[in-house]
């Protein structure tokens, strides 16, 4: 049998070194000597660094514009159109829930609203006298309950012959392009009320789109650069003169909500007003604004009116300046430590970011319901605007006099049930018999806190909550840390 040979002699062990050779030089003619190669080429690489990257919204990494020659204007433009949609997109998702938050956050509903005068006017009984006559006509042939002769309540009408409407709850009388006030405990369930009322419907839940949309797209652009300005003219060009760094962010978000005031009055407006053709008062944005310059005092009065100016302030100072301050004032006090920081305790500052949003949104929610109560309501020569829910007939004076008197004569015990008269007759008897029980007290005091109109200043509370914690989590886990990031604007 014949063995196969060993093939021991034939391995070599590999070379542990790495050289990089360059390419061989070009061919000379054979009268010029080639030059001997260096040691250092031989021995030696040198790395190309390639250009950052640079692209628009990271829609498109092929796009370098470091060098003017390269700069392809087909791809920027369909990079600058891919953005717009996604960025319209993302808006069209939430804006039905931010179309439901404004409603719920405009809607008057008073305190009396249980008792509709359609309802409570109780029939006037004319009893006739009692006669004492033995006339065989009247003691066989009549009848007994014609000596009761009933008539309704006259209803309250004005001089010119209308009915007075006293009751957010009379039907007879409540226009047709309002919404019923019903159960509403929530975001959602003003979501599905405008989607099934007949002058409203599924297209309104994204009234405003547009207008939302820029809004957002402006504020997070001009947002950086007021920031960065102010950085640059505080910080670089004054030389020994300290400025606290918290005062900066604060300063930039309300800045750049001033210079958009104007776009977050038209986008209330077109929220608020009503869908039908003919009481519909703007039909766009552009319409909107035309018309609230040339009724409303101009330039001047959109800006500096009183009843925009301080809101416009409070609510864009006071946003960013919680969302800083809660966290950290918050996290020494569940045993977090001082020096608590995304960086070193993602966990803990994610608690601490989400206690912080419920502190914070206790103070802002009011300020927000407030300020889109004054941007709801006309001045100087223009008419009222028709709203698609009930508003305050009388106007606000301000930030005090309106959260004085939603506090006062609003009621937060939605959903509001409509009692038969029966059961309306039942329960003030039962009231009158247990006028003397101490139990009665406790009920009182329940009773007054919901015809309050606490609650009233906190709606869309949960839905603020949920988007707070669902951003929180995300910047947590994604790796983002963004300024604004837990006070989303939904």
């Amino acid at each position: 049998m014949n063995s196969t040979p060993s093939l021991r002699d034939l391995y070599n062990s590999p070379s542990s070194t790495w050289a990089f050779i360059p390419p061989p030089p070009p061919m000379q003619n054979a009268s010029t000597p080639a030059a001997a190669p260096t040691p250092s080429a031989m021995t030696s690489y040198q790395w190309t660094t390639r250009p950052a990257h640079n692209s628009i919204f990271d829609l498109s990494p092929s796009l370098d514009l470091s060098e003017p020659s390269s700069l392809d204007v087909p791809l920027l433009l369909r990079s600058l159109v891919a953005s717009a949609l996604l960025q319209y997109t993302s808006t069209a998702l939430v804006m039905p829930l931010e179309v439901g938050k404004l409603l719920l956050q405009i809607q008057w509903i008073p305190r009396d609203a249980l008792a509709p005068s359609s309802q409570v006017h109780e029939e006037e009984v004319v009893e006739e006298p009692l006669s004492d006559s033995t006339d065989e006509d009247e003691s066989y042939f009549a009848d007994p309950a014609a000596s009761l002769i009933k008539y309704p309540a006259p209803k309250p009408i004005d001089d010119q012959g209308y009915v007075i409407r006293t009751s957010v709850l009379e039907d007879g009388t409540r226009p047709e392009y309002i919404i019923p006030v019903g159960s509403m405990n929530g975001t959602w369930d003003m979501v599905k009320r405008v989607a099934a009322f007949r002058g409203e419907g599924w297209l309104s839940l994204w009234k405003g789109l547009l207008t939302s949309c820029i809004h957002d797209v402006l504020f997070s652009n001009v947002q950086p650069l007021v920031d960065s300005l102010m950085h640059s003219v505080f910080l670089s060009s004054v030389e020994g003169l300290y400025r606290p760094p918290l005062l900066l962010p604060v300063a930039s978000h309300v800045v750049t909500g001033f210079l958009l005031s104007p776009l977050d009055l038209v986008r209330t407006r077109l929220i608020a007003q009503s869908a039908m053709q003919r009481h519909r008062t703007y039909t766009g944005p552009f319409d909107a604004l035309r018309q609230i310059l040339a009724q409303e005092g101009g330039i001047r009065s959109i800006y500096f009116h009183p009843q925009l100016l301080i809101p416009t302030i409070l609510d864009n100072g006071l946003r960013p300046l919680l969302h800083i301050l809660m966290p950290t004032l918050i996290a020494p006090r569940l045993g977090f430590g001082s020096h608590v920081a995304p960086d070193t305790s993602p966990v803990a500052w994610a608690v601490a970011q989400v206690l912080g949003s419920v502190a914070s949104l206790l103070i802002t929610l009011p300020i927000e319901t407030v300020r889109r109560r004054l941007q709801v309501q006309t001045r100087g020569t223009a008419k009222v605007l028709r709203t698609c829910v009930e508003t305050r007939p009388v106007p606000y004076n301000g930030v005090v006099d309106a959260l004085w008197h939603i506090v006062t004569e609003e009621r937060s015990d939605l959903p509001i049930k409509r009692r038969s008269k029966a059961r309306r007759r039942q329960a003030e008897l039962a009231e009158e018999n247990d006028s003397n029980d101490p139990f009665v007290e406790k009920q009182d005091e329940s009773r007054w806190l919901k015809n309050t109109g606490i609650g009233q200043l906190y709606r869309g509370m949960r839905m603020r909550l949920g988007v707070s914690v669902i951003v929180l989590l995300l910047t947590t886990f994604g790796g983002q840390q963004e300024v604004d990031g837990g006070w989303a604007e939904l």
